[in-house]
Protein backbone atom coordinates (compact mmCIF):
# COMPACT_ATOMS: atom_id res chain seq x y z
CA UNK A 1 0.00 0.00 0.00
CA UNK A 2 0.91 3.48 -0.95
CA UNK A 3 2.09 5.45 2.01
CA UNK A 4 -0.41 8.29 1.30
CA UNK A 5 -3.14 5.88 1.20
CA UNK A 6 -2.52 4.66 4.89
CA UNK A 7 -1.81 8.29 6.09
CA UNK A 8 -5.57 8.62 5.06
CA UNK A 9 -6.81 5.35 6.59
CA UNK A 10 -5.30 5.45 9.80
CA UNK A 11 -7.93 7.38 11.99
CA UNK A 12 -7.83 8.55 15.26
CA UNK A 13 -11.49 10.12 16.30
CA UNK A 14 -12.69 13.07 17.64
CA UNK A 15 -16.03 14.20 19.46
CA UNK A 16 -19.68 13.56 18.50
CA UNK A 17 -20.43 14.90 21.74
CA UNK A 18 -19.39 18.02 24.18
CA UNK A 19 -18.55 16.61 27.58
CA UNK A 20 -16.50 18.55 30.71
CA UNK A 21 -13.64 17.89 32.23
CA UNK A 22 -13.30 16.90 35.99
CA UNK A 23 -13.02 20.52 36.73
CA UNK A 24 -16.31 21.44 35.39
CA UNK A 25 -14.89 23.18 32.26
CA UNK A 26 -17.42 22.59 28.84
CA UNK A 27 -15.16 21.06 26.13
CA UNK A 28 -15.90 22.36 22.40
CA UNK A 29 -17.42 19.79 19.50
CA UNK A 30 -14.42 19.02 17.14
CA UNK A 31 -16.09 17.78 13.44
CA UNK A 32 -12.53 16.09 13.25
CA UNK A 33 -9.03 16.25 14.64
CA UNK A 34 -6.20 16.32 12.27
CA UNK A 35 -2.65 15.35 13.86
CA UNK A 36 1.44 15.95 12.96
CA UNK A 37 4.71 15.16 14.26
CA UNK A 38 6.82 12.43 15.26
CA UNK A 39 6.48 9.42 17.72
CA UNK A 40 4.35 10.80 20.21
CA UNK A 41 1.38 11.37 18.19
CA UNK A 42 2.00 8.24 15.03
CA UNK A 43 -0.27 6.29 15.69
CA UNK A 44 0.96 3.69 13.04
CA UNK A 45 2.13 5.66 9.76
CA UNK A 46 5.49 4.13 10.01
CA UNK A 47 4.61 0.68 9.02
CA UNK A 48 4.11 1.43 5.59
CA UNK A 49 6.66 3.65 4.42
CA UNK A 50 10.21 2.21 3.74
CA UNK A 51 12.02 3.07 6.58
CA UNK A 52 13.70 1.26 9.94
CA UNK A 53 12.12 3.40 12.28
CA UNK A 54 8.80 0.93 12.94
CA UNK A 55 7.58 -0.17 16.60
CA UNK A 56 4.82 -2.89 14.68
CA UNK A 57 6.40 -6.04 16.86
CA UNK A 58 6.30 -7.05 19.84
CA UNK A 59 6.68 -6.19 22.94
CA UNK A 60 5.57 -2.89 21.51
CA UNK A 61 1.64 -3.10 21.91
CA UNK A 62 1.81 -5.45 24.85
CA UNK A 63 -0.86 -3.57 26.75
CA UNK A 64 -2.36 -1.61 23.78
CA UNK A 65 -6.58 -3.59 23.11
CA UNK A 66 -5.57 -7.01 21.87
CA UNK A 67 -1.70 -6.73 23.01
CA UNK A 68 -1.32 -5.77 18.91
CA UNK A 69 1.79 -4.29 18.13
CA UNK A 70 0.34 -0.92 15.77
CA UNK A 71 3.14 0.94 15.06
CA UNK A 72 2.87 2.95 18.35
CA UNK A 73 5.94 3.14 19.92
CA UNK A 74 4.81 2.59 23.33
CA UNK A 75 3.63 -0.33 25.29
CA UNK A 76 -0.59 0.97 24.67
CA UNK A 77 -2.18 3.78 23.97
CA UNK A 78 -0.83 7.62 22.82
CA UNK A 79 -1.95 11.28 23.86
CA UNK A 80 -4.22 11.10 20.89
CA UNK A 81 -5.76 7.58 21.91
CA UNK A 82 -6.43 8.75 25.44
CA UNK A 83 -7.58 12.48 23.95
CA UNK A 84 -10.60 10.95 22.03
CA UNK A 85 -11.55 8.67 25.04
CA UNK A 86 -11.93 11.53 27.20
CA UNK A 87 -14.11 12.79 24.77
CA UNK A 88 -16.06 10.46 24.07
CA UNK A 89 -15.27 9.30 21.11
CA UNK A 90 -16.72 6.17 18.94
CA UNK A 91 -13.94 4.83 16.11
CA UNK A 92 -15.89 4.98 12.48
CA UNK A 93 -14.42 3.56 9.22
CA UNK A 94 -12.33 6.00 7.19
CA UNK A 95 -14.45 8.17 5.19
CA UNK A 96 -13.18 7.68 1.67
CA UNK A 97 -14.36 4.01 1.89
CA UNK A 98 -17.51 4.64 1.68
CA UNK A 99 -19.37 6.76 -0.88
CA UNK A 100 -22.37 7.93 1.59
CA UNK A 101 -21.55 8.85 4.62
CA UNK A 102 -23.60 10.23 7.57
CA UNK A 103 -22.65 13.21 9.63
CA UNK A 104 -21.68 11.54 12.58
CA UNK A 105 -19.13 9.34 10.70
CA UNK A 106 -17.67 12.37 8.90
CA UNK A 107 -16.72 13.65 12.42
CA UNK A 108 -12.83 11.60 12.08
CA UNK A 109 -9.47 12.59 12.16
CA UNK A 110 -6.83 11.82 10.45
CA UNK A 111 -2.71 10.85 11.96
CA UNK A 112 0.08 12.48 9.20
CA UNK A 113 2.23 12.32 11.97
CA UNK A 114 5.86 9.91 11.43
CA UNK A 115 7.76 8.65 14.10
CA UNK A 116 11.41 10.21 13.71
CA UNK A 117 10.47 13.09 11.46
CA UNK A 118 11.27 16.66 12.71
CA UNK A 119 10.79 20.83 12.56
CA UNK A 120 13.86 20.02 10.61
CA UNK A 121 14.59 18.59 7.35
CA UNK A 122 18.19 17.04 8.24
CA UNK A 123 16.69 14.77 10.80
CA UNK A 124 14.74 12.24 9.00
CA UNK A 125 17.60 12.38 6.23
CA UNK A 126 19.25 9.22 7.72
CA UNK A 127 15.90 7.47 9.03
CA UNK A 128 14.19 8.15 5.57
CA UNK A 129 10.81 9.06 7.34
CA UNK A 130 8.38 11.78 6.86
CA UNK A 131 9.27 15.25 8.19
CA UNK A 132 6.94 17.57 9.47
CA UNK A 133 7.68 20.16 6.19
CA UNK A 134 5.97 17.13 3.93
CA UNK A 135 3.47 16.16 6.12
CA UNK A 136 0.61 18.96 5.20
CA UNK A 137 1.15 17.45 1.56
CA UNK A 138 -0.37 14.42 2.82
CA UNK A 139 -3.29 16.70 4.24
CA UNK A 140 -4.20 18.08 0.86
CA UNK A 141 -5.40 14.81 -0.55
CA UNK A 142 -6.82 14.29 2.41
CA UNK A 143 -8.59 17.35 1.49
CA UNK A 144 -9.34 16.68 -2.09
CA UNK A 145 -10.64 13.26 -0.94
CA UNK A 146 -13.62 14.98 1.68
CA UNK A 147 -14.40 17.56 -1.15
CA UNK A 148 -15.75 14.49 -3.74
CA UNK A 149 -17.93 13.52 -0.44
CA UNK A 150 -19.38 16.36 1.02
CA UNK A 151 -18.71 18.52 -1.32
CA UNK A 152 -16.18 22.42 -0.92
CA UNK A 153 -18.05 24.12 1.49
CA UNK A 154 -18.79 21.45 4.04
CA UNK A 155 -15.25 19.85 3.78
CA UNK A 156 -13.76 23.51 4.60
CA UNK A 157 -16.04 24.00 7.26
CA UNK A 158 -14.36 20.16 8.67
CA UNK A 159 -11.41 21.60 8.28
CA UNK A 160 -11.35 25.12 9.80
CA UNK A 161 -13.14 23.01 12.76
CA UNK A 162 -10.69 20.27 13.05
CA UNK A 163 -8.66 20.15 16.06
CA UNK A 164 -5.16 20.51 14.88
CA UNK A 165 -2.51 18.47 17.03
CA UNK A 166 1.30 19.56 16.33
CA UNK A 167 3.69 17.65 18.20
CA UNK A 168 7.58 17.59 17.31
CA UNK A 169 11.21 19.34 17.87
CA UNK A 170 12.46 16.80 20.22
CA UNK A 171 14.06 14.38 17.67
CA UNK A 172 15.81 17.36 16.00
CA UNK A 173 17.77 18.47 19.33
CA UNK A 174 18.68 14.59 19.98
CA UNK A 175 19.60 13.43 16.53
CA UNK A 176 21.04 16.67 15.21
CA UNK A 177 22.54 18.56 18.19
CA UNK A 178 23.23 16.41 21.22
CA UNK A 179 23.91 13.21 20.21
CA UNK A 180 24.80 13.63 16.69
CA UNK A 181 26.51 17.32 16.29
CA UNK A 182 25.94 18.05 12.46
CA UNK A 183 23.79 21.32 13.12
CA UNK A 184 26.84 22.12 15.96
CA UNK A 185 29.33 22.79 13.45
CA UNK A 186 27.07 25.49 12.04
CA UNK A 187 24.62 26.72 14.87
CA UNK A 188 24.49 28.11 18.88
CA UNK A 189 22.11 26.27 20.90
CA UNK A 190 20.03 29.64 20.46
CA UNK A 191 20.61 30.03 16.69
CA UNK A 192 19.53 26.28 16.04
CA UNK A 193 16.39 27.05 18.66
CA UNK A 194 15.40 30.16 16.07
CA UNK A 195 15.87 27.90 12.94
CA UNK A 196 13.32 25.41 13.91
CA UNK A 197 10.68 28.10 15.50
CA UNK A 198 11.02 29.55 12.14
CA UNK A 199 10.48 26.04 10.36
CA UNK A 200 7.53 25.67 12.70
CA UNK A 201 5.96 29.18 11.62
CA UNK A 202 6.31 28.02 8.13
CA UNK A 203 4.68 24.74 8.72
CA UNK A 204 1.55 26.28 10.68
CA UNK A 205 1.31 28.94 7.89
CA UNK A 206 1.29 26.00 5.50
CA UNK A 207 -1.95 24.65 7.38
CA UNK A 208 -3.67 27.45 8.02
CA UNK A 209 -3.67 28.30 4.25
CA UNK A 210 -5.12 24.96 4.18
CA UNK A 211 -7.90 26.06 6.58
CA UNK A 212 -6.94 25.08 9.68
CA UNK A 213 -7.45 27.49 12.37
CA UNK A 214 -7.65 25.64 15.51
CA UNK A 215 -4.18 24.48 16.47
CA UNK A 216 -2.48 23.07 19.56
CA UNK A 217 1.42 23.08 19.31
CA UNK A 218 3.59 21.03 22.33
CA UNK A 219 6.42 22.01 23.30
CA UNK A 220 9.47 19.55 23.95
CA UNK A 221 10.23 17.51 26.87
CA UNK A 222 12.93 17.62 29.67
CA UNK A 223 15.13 16.23 26.89
CA UNK A 224 17.58 15.43 29.35
CA UNK A 225 15.97 12.76 31.52
CA UNK A 226 15.35 10.47 28.96
CA UNK A 227 16.75 7.21 29.02
CA UNK A 228 18.94 7.80 25.96
CA UNK A 229 20.61 10.82 27.41
CA UNK A 230 20.93 9.54 30.98
CA UNK A 231 22.39 5.82 30.28
CA UNK A 232 25.18 7.88 27.36
CA UNK A 233 25.73 10.25 29.78
CA UNK A 234 25.46 9.62 33.13
CA UNK A 235 25.75 6.06 32.80
CA UNK A 236 26.17 5.19 36.91
CA UNK A 237 24.02 7.52 38.19
CA UNK A 238 21.81 8.42 35.61
CA UNK A 239 20.79 11.28 36.29
CA UNK A 240 19.22 13.65 34.27
CA UNK A 241 21.12 16.37 31.94
CA UNK A 242 20.73 19.57 33.48
CA UNK A 243 22.20 21.43 30.21
CA UNK A 244 19.64 19.33 27.64
CA UNK A 245 16.95 20.62 30.31
CA UNK A 246 17.75 24.18 30.24
CA UNK A 247 18.11 24.12 26.44
CA UNK A 248 14.60 22.38 26.14
CA UNK A 249 13.14 25.12 28.57
CA UNK A 250 14.38 27.98 26.48
CA UNK A 251 13.42 26.67 23.41
CA UNK A 252 9.73 26.19 25.53
CA UNK A 253 9.93 29.65 26.64
CA UNK A 254 10.43 31.23 23.29
CA UNK A 255 7.77 29.05 21.54
CA UNK A 256 5.15 30.15 24.06
CA UNK A 257 5.97 33.39 23.33
CA UNK A 258 5.94 32.91 19.33
CA UNK A 259 2.83 31.43 19.49
CA UNK A 260 0.51 34.46 20.15
CA UNK A 261 2.42 36.57 18.12
CA UNK A 262 1.73 34.13 15.19
CA UNK A 263 -1.74 33.56 16.07
CA UNK A 264 -1.88 37.26 15.49
CA UNK A 265 -0.72 37.30 12.24
CA UNK A 266 -3.37 34.91 10.73
CA UNK A 267 -6.79 35.84 11.35
CA UNK A 268 -9.04 33.68 12.53
CA UNK A 269 -6.77 31.37 14.24
CA UNK A 270 -6.62 30.52 17.46
CA UNK A 271 -3.46 28.53 18.03
CA UNK A 272 -2.15 27.31 21.82
CA UNK A 273 1.01 26.40 23.63
CA UNK A 274 1.16 23.05 25.37
CA UNK A 275 3.34 22.71 27.52
CA UNK A 276 5.08 19.20 28.34
CA UNK A 277 8.08 19.85 29.98
CA UNK A 278 6.63 20.61 33.25
CA UNK A 279 4.89 17.92 33.78
CA UNK A 280 6.43 15.38 32.50
CA UNK A 281 9.63 17.19 35.15
CA UNK A 282 6.83 16.52 37.59
CA UNK A 283 6.78 12.90 37.15
CA UNK A 284 10.32 12.40 36.85
CA UNK A 285 11.29 14.45 40.51
CA UNK A 286 7.41 12.87 42.05
CA UNK A 287 6.68 9.66 40.76
CA UNK A 288 5.31 8.61 43.58
CA UNK A 289 2.74 10.47 42.92
CA UNK A 290 1.97 8.96 39.86
CA UNK A 291 2.50 5.54 40.61
CA UNK A 292 5.84 5.03 39.26
CA UNK A 293 8.68 3.85 41.06
CA UNK A 294 11.35 3.57 37.98
CA UNK A 295 11.72 7.15 36.22
CA UNK A 296 15.69 6.58 34.92
CA UNK A 297 15.40 3.71 32.31
CA UNK A 298 12.74 2.10 30.30
CA UNK A 299 10.61 -1.03 30.59
CA UNK A 300 11.65 -2.16 27.61
CA UNK A 301 15.80 -2.71 26.67
CA UNK A 302 17.40 0.22 27.89
CA UNK A 303 20.35 -1.39 29.95
CA UNK A 304 23.01 -1.06 27.04
CA UNK A 305 21.99 1.59 25.09
CA UNK A 306 18.74 2.78 26.01
CA UNK A 307 17.66 3.13 21.88
CA UNK A 308 14.47 2.40 20.21
CA UNK A 309 16.23 -0.67 18.58
CA UNK A 310 17.10 -2.68 21.90
CA UNK A 311 13.31 -2.87 22.51
CA UNK A 312 12.67 -5.65 20.50
CA UNK A 313 10.97 -9.26 20.15
CA UNK A 314 14.13 -10.58 22.10
CA UNK A 315 13.89 -8.08 24.81
CA UNK A 316 12.96 -8.68 28.83
CA UNK A 317 10.28 -6.29 29.42
CA UNK A 318 9.73 -5.44 33.33
CA UNK A 319 7.19 -7.44 34.87
CA UNK A 320 5.28 -4.26 36.64
CA UNK A 321 4.80 -1.80 33.46
CA UNK A 322 2.62 0.84 35.16
CA UNK A 323 5.65 1.49 37.37
CA UNK A 324 7.78 2.49 34.56
CA UNK A 325 7.22 6.26 33.50
CA UNK A 326 9.27 5.14 30.29
CA UNK A 327 8.43 2.57 28.01
CA UNK A 328 12.12 2.29 25.90
CA UNK A 329 14.76 4.81 25.69
CA UNK A 330 12.95 7.83 24.55
CA UNK A 331 9.49 7.05 24.60
CA UNK A 332 6.82 7.51 28.03
CA UNK A 333 5.11 4.60 28.66
CA UNK A 334 1.04 4.51 28.41
CA UNK A 335 0.74 5.54 32.02
CA UNK A 336 2.63 8.34 31.40
CA UNK A 337 0.86 9.01 28.08
CA UNK A 338 -2.55 8.66 30.17
CA UNK A 339 -1.24 11.49 33.25
CA UNK A 340 -0.07 13.52 30.19
CA UNK A 341 -3.50 13.71 28.49
CA UNK A 342 -5.57 14.35 31.11
CA UNK A 343 -3.47 17.06 32.10
CA UNK A 344 -3.68 18.94 28.50
CA UNK A 345 -7.05 17.82 28.29
CA UNK A 346 -8.20 19.81 31.60
CA UNK A 347 -5.91 22.82 31.16
CA UNK A 348 -5.97 23.05 27.12
CA UNK A 349 -8.89 22.19 25.29
CA UNK A 350 -11.43 24.11 26.94
CA UNK A 351 -10.00 27.04 25.97
CA UNK A 352 -11.20 26.45 22.72
CA UNK A 353 -15.05 26.42 23.63
CA UNK A 354 -15.33 30.23 23.32
CA UNK A 355 -14.85 29.39 19.54
CA UNK A 356 -17.79 29.47 17.57
CA UNK A 357 -18.47 27.45 14.62
CA UNK A 358 -16.26 24.36 16.34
Amino acid sequence: MEPILFLLTFLVHLCTITTTTSNGKTLPKFPAILIFGDSTVDTGNNDYIITAFKANYRPYGHDFPGAIATGRFSNGKLVPDFVASFLKIKDTVPPFLLPNLSDNELRTGVSFASAGSGYDDLTTAVSRVIPVSKQPGYLDVYIERLKRIVGEEKAQKIISGALVIVSAGTNDFIFNFYDLPTRRLHFTISQYQDFLHNNLQNFVKELYNRGCRLMVITGIPPIGCLPLQRNAKSPILRTCIEDENSDAKSYNDKLEKLLPQLQASLPGSKILYADIFNPLLNMTNDPQKYGFVETSKGCCGTELLGAVPLCDINCQICPNRSQYMFWDGIHPSQSAYKYLSEYLTKTLLAKFSQINGS
